[in-house]
């Protein structure tokens, strides 16, 4: 033991004398990690910050799409496509640059052409091919109006144009027919059909609206403009029934928000019918007022008729031949005045002849008419009656038992009283205007509501969609970081590890055997005695004394470490 204590110890050696103290194998292993690695980080820096790509434009033609691909590889923008070519993609933070670059250049220019026909007339053209180039751009146009409704996916427009001639009697009225294909789950209501009825109709002269038909492209005829055999416009069932629907609705609707915040969200239901009469009357009726007093009334025509006959004149003056002539005519007038009747001055002139007939006067018979028309007040008053009456409303509500909650936490159901009944169906009558003369009618029951237990399958934890989702959205990332590491701690490290631990201490005979130098043949040694060597003696003894005694071999092995013991102490004991 005092003997190899006493043997030197060799300097640690460096790093580059560590690294070419590896074998072949070591090396390769070492370089083949490395590479590993430095590949694996490559890769996991593409893949982070790959860009994410965006849809640039869907649904188009084949033309467009050739010519905005042409242009891409132009402007050197990376893109590529979705299965089938549907939709063009391009990086994400690209997308609104390079879509406003292709406007600047017409792109995409739709196949749907417009009044732009128009504009490639060539010269001697005949007014037949005029007309239906105006006619086909008229189409494009409204098929591009159309197109722009978010529900239609696209659409075909047909315009029938008849020709126009002098005879107005034998004039044809346009008609059109639109022809739709829309979103998935995207359906048109009655007010867009009517109002892409509206479009094309006001879009054409002369065209009626009951001129265009709407269809969908499964042939199923949307817009109902056609007349029935009454004359009546077609369609109206659906319209009043939808009509009848929104008002259910409304009321049902005002039932659940005047009773929801006494018994609480879910414990009410109700339903609410509705009679709505649809048809149209119209009534006249004339009013005439009792005749009134001659000062208030109103004169409307007068007429006023005077007469004056004289009677027969009988025999006067002396009788004889002359008294008995028949009077003569008259020489004034009926109406003469007093003075032209008057009788002449005695002495004068026929003042016998006046004398004689001088006899009493013919009595005079006068008539009077007088006729006068007074205004008649008269009232004509003509009452239409309005569509969509409601006649009768009829509403059935079911309110859930009420639960109470002891003090030990036990719930109990315990049915509404019966003057909360009432107070609710009151609520109920006011909340939808009720009215006895009309005949409507509420029921409001109490009764507990039944719990269905739904028993849904549990679905496995690997199997949920958002688990599946998150383990795709990290499978990259973590099998990256995975493989790094397996390649860090299973090829690098150990590999490193050779050359960063620092060799042990050995003595130089240990050293001088490692490098193996060439000797000659010697001779076999003896053969070793049966009982234990001087070595393996000692050896006990040291491993007998380090059981027997460990502070005394503890103080030893202090004193080697700071040199004082020089190797003699073991010896020594």
């Amino acid at each position: 033991m005092a003997e190899a204590a006493a043997i030197p110890l060799t300097p640690n050696p460096t790093l580059g004398q560590r690294f070419s103290s590896l074998n072949q194998g070591q090396m390769l292993r070492l370089a083949l990690g490395v590479a590993l690695f430095v590949v694996i980080a490559i890769i996991g820096l593409v893949m982070g910050r790959q860009a994410e790509w965006r849809v640039l434009y869907a649904n188009l033609s084949d033309k467009d799409g050739g010519a905005i691909i042409a242009q891409l590889s132009q402007m050197n923008v990376p893109y590529k496509h979705t299965e089938g070519g549907q939709a063009i993609l391009v990086p994400a933070d690209k997308v609104h640059d390079t879509r406003l670059r292709l406007a600047s250049q017409g792109l995409p220019k739709g196949s749907v052409a417009g009044f732009e026909l128009m504009e490639n007339s060539r010269f001697g053209i005949t007014q037949f091919q005029e007309r239906v180039s105006f006619q086909r751009g008229l189409e494009g146009e409204l098929t591009r109006s159309i197109q722009a409704l978010s529900s239609v996916q696209s659409a075909r427009v047909h315009l029938a144009l008849p020709n126009q001639n002098g005879f107005f009697r034998e004039q044809q009225k346009p008609s059109a027919s639109v022809l739709l294909s829309l979103h998935p789950g995207r359906p048109l209501d009655r007010s867009q059909i009517a109002g892409i009825v509206h479009l094309v109709s006001s879009s054409v002269p002369e065209m009626k609206p009951e001129a265009v038909s709407v269809l969908d492209d499964t042939g199923k005829l949307l817009s109902q403009t056609g007349s029935g055999p009454d004359g009546v416009a077609g369609g109206a069932d659906s319209q009043q029934l939808q009509y009848v629907q929104q008002i259910e609705a409304l009321y049902r609707q005002r039932i659940l928000d005047i009773l929801e915040p006494v018994v609480g969200r879910q414990n009410v239901k109700a339903q609410v019918t509705a009679e709505v009469d649809f048809s149209q009357s119209e009534q006249t009726s004339e009013v005439h007022k009792p005749n009134q007093t001659p000062e208030a009334g109103t004169i409307r025509s007068q007429q006023l008729l005077e007469s004056s006959n004289p009677g027969p004149a009988g025999p006067a003056g002396v009788p004889g031949a002359v008294s008995n002539q028949p009077p003569g005519p008259n020489a004034a007038p009926v109406n003469a005045p007093a003075q032209a009747l008057a009788p002449a001055a005695p002495g004068a002139p026929g003042a016998a002849a006046a004398g004689a007939a001088a006899a009493p006067a013919a009595p005079v018979s006068t008539r009077r008419e007088s006729i006068i028309n007074y205004e008649v007040d008269k009232t004509v008053r003509v009452v239409r009656a309005g569509s969509g009456v409601i006649k009768r409303l009829s509403a059935a509500v079911v309110v859930n038992h009420r639960s109470e909650t002891d003090a030990k936490g036990k719930t109990t159901v315990i049915p509404l009283s019966e003057q909360q009944l009432e107070k609710m169906t009151a609520l109920v009558r006011e909340t939808i205007g009720y009215s006895q003369e009309r005949g409507d009618s509420v029921n409001l029951m109490n009764a507990p509501f039944a719990q269905d237990k739904i028993d849904l399958p549990e679905v496995p934890l690997w199997k949920q969609p958002e688990v599946q989702e998150l383990a795709r959205s990290f499978a990259w990332p973590l099998g990256t970081l995975l493989l790094a590491v397996l390649v860090l701690f299973g090829v690098i490290r150990p590999a490193l590890k050779s050359l960063t631990t620092p060799a042990k201490k050995r003595p130089q005979l240990d050293a001088m055997l490692a490098e193996e130098p060439d000797r000659p043949q010697l001779e076999a040694p003896e053969e070793k005695p049966a009982g234990p060597t001087p070595g393996e003696r000692a050896l006990e003894d040291a491993r007998k004394l380090t059981r027997d005694n460990p502070a005394a071999v503890a103080g030893i092995v202090k004193g080697w470490i700071s040199g004082e013991g020089q190797g003699g102490a073991l010896t020594n004991i």
